[in-house]
């Protein structure tokens, strides 16, 4: 079968030729006719067959009849990813160049205006992704009510990212007697579930069994140490030749440390994720399809529908924890019939994802194993050993001048006498130290030997100090009367003994016994 048996418009073909294409691939000479038809389509095909040029190109030839009005778009495609929606933007750029058909891309990442005014303008075609196609709906920019066809690609992604609220609501405000087109690689029971609720008796165009993988795709899975699998990666990109290569990793962080290490190691390699804006999107994917980097590290954002043919290898730096995710990423090589190679790095706790796999494409996937795999976790074995014991011998000597010091530091408690510290032993604090200065100016041989009686008595007995506090007081009472050049009367002398011994008694009063009344 060829394209000219499809009855597609003159200008469509003109362009096809153009492009080089002649026979339409198994999902698009099954598909186009019954999109011509106006049926409903659900279609399932291995990923990289063609599914976007099944349902652009009937899609082109049914637009070109009419004229699209300003903020009403005629056909709406909804993608999972930014990277879809600018590749199927860019196939209508190709397919109807003959045309004067217009588009209008709805995409997070680019500003508000250059959007607005594109569909102003009027777009026979809105490409767009759900959560900015809502933020248009909402600031009254985008009216779906002249909407004829409506597709959803990559459906069982859209219906299994989170989507499915804002999906449920757009297809609300889409009219009922719309067309709509759902195409896959992977339709599981439940998705298809969800999908009937959209679709009105459709047609099941299902070319290959759901999830299988491409026959040209040679896959190998390399058992390996976690520690050894940058090692393991490198042996791969120098047992293998490697025009280009996509590399595959679950997270972020992995993207990140994975695309340092390889710089670090003169690889020519730029990343790919979820975080980066749009711009950095499209300048590492330029990067990589101009042959300016030989890998792209990216996440499972860069795994569905990215058309890039010329891909030679794809690498699973670690295993998808979703079976159907190995499909879309091994998809991404042996794409319009060339042939290419899929290596998985597989750990011990990968065993039940690789089960999970093996389970869902239903063949089993050759192993082999990397030799310094084994060696590897034995030589960490080996080094840790001694970093540990290294590590409690310094804590040990560590933990031995704390100990002298808290005991040279008991030993330097009771030199102090049992002075006490903080806001109530200020005040005595600043008088004891005159104290023992006048003690020892006067002439007294009895005064310095109660002292070192009273330091002893403190060290057997330190309950008691409160009670021999009183002495100490009188010894204060004494040198001061003493020092002091005026005489004073014996009643004065008396009371002060008498108020500090009381004060000494009742637990070393702050204000001396003089405690005002608002305290009291």
């Amino acid at each position: 079968m060829s394209f000219d048996s499809l009855g597609l418009a003159p200008e469509i073909m003109k362009a096809i030729h153009e492009v080089g294409y002649t026979e339409p691939t198994p999902i698009q000479a099954e598909a186009i006719p019954q999109v011509l038809a106006g049926r409903d389509v659900l279609g399932i095909a291995q990923t990289g067959t063609g599914k976007t040029a099944s349902f652009t190109l009937p899609m082109i030839h049914r637009l070109m009849k009419g004229r699209a009005k300003a903020r009403m778009p005629r056909t709406l495609i909804l993608e999972p990813t930014r990277e879809l929606a600018a590749q199927v933007a860019e196939n209508f750029d190709l397919y109807g160049k003959n045309t004067k058909l217009s588009k209008a891309l709805l995409i997070g990442g680019v500003s508000f205006k250059d959007q607005e005014q594109a569909i102003l303008r009027g777009a026979d075609v809105l490409i767009a992704t759900p959560g900015r196609l809502l933020d248009h709906v909402e600031r009254g920019g985008v009216l779906l009510r002249g909407v004829e066809v409506l597709v959803i690609d990559e459906a069982d992604r859209m219906l299994d990212m989170g989507f499915i609220p804002d999906i449920e609501r757009i297809v609300s405000l889409v009219p009922f007697t719309r067309q709509t087109l759902f195409f896959s690689a992977t339709m599981p029971p439940e998705i298809t579930r969800l999908s009937e609720q959209f679709l009105s008796a459709p047609v099941r165009v299902e070319v290959a069994r759901p999830s299988s993988t491409n026959d040209n795709v040679s896959q190998q899975l390399l058992e390996v140490a976690p520690a050894k699998k940058r090692e393991a990666l490198r042996s791969l990109f120098e047992a293998e030749d490697v025009a280009n290569g996509i590399i595959f990793c679950n997270r972020k962080r992995d993207i990140a440390d994975l695309l340092k290490y390889l710089q670090q190691n003169d690889y020519k390699a730029v990343s790919l994720h979820g975080d980066m804006d749009q711009h950095m999107r499209l300048r590492m994917l330029d990067q990589f399809k101009n042959g300016d980097a030989t890998y792209l590290i990216a996440s499972d954002v860069a795994a569905r529908g990215l058309d890039i043919p010329a891909v030679s290898h794809v690498f699973n730096f670690d295993v998808p924890t979703h079976a159907e995710d190995y499909v879309h990423r091994i998809g991404r090589t042996g794409r319009a019939g060339r042939s290419g190679a899929a290596f998985t790095l597989g750990t011990r706790n990968d065993a039940k994802y690789v089960d999970a796999i093996e389970k869902l494409i239903e063949q089993p996937i050759p192993r082999a194993s990397f030799e310094g795999g084994g060696a590897s976790e034995e030589s960490n074995a080996e080094d840790k050993k001694p970093r540990s014991r290294n590590r409690r011998s310094r804590n040990e000597k560590s933990h031995e001048p704390r100990e002298e010091k808290s005991e040279a530091s008991e030993q330097a408690k009771p030199r102090e006498g049992g002075k006490r510290r903080g806001l109530l032993g200020r005040g005595r604090r600043g008088d004891k130290p005159q104290a023992s200065e006048a003690v020892s100016e006067a002439p007294v041989d009895a005064k310095p030997e109660v002292k070192a009686e009273a330091k002893v008595e403190a060290k057997v007995e330190p309950k008691a100090e409160p009670k021999k506090a009183a002495p100490k007081s009188e010894r204060k009472a004494e040198p001061k009367s003493e020092r002091k050049a005026e005489p004073k009367s014996e009643r004065k002398s008396e009371r002060k003994a008498a108020n500090k011994s009381q004060s000494s008694t009742k637990g070393s009063d702050a204000f001396e016994g003089n405690m005002p009344d608002f305290l009291k």
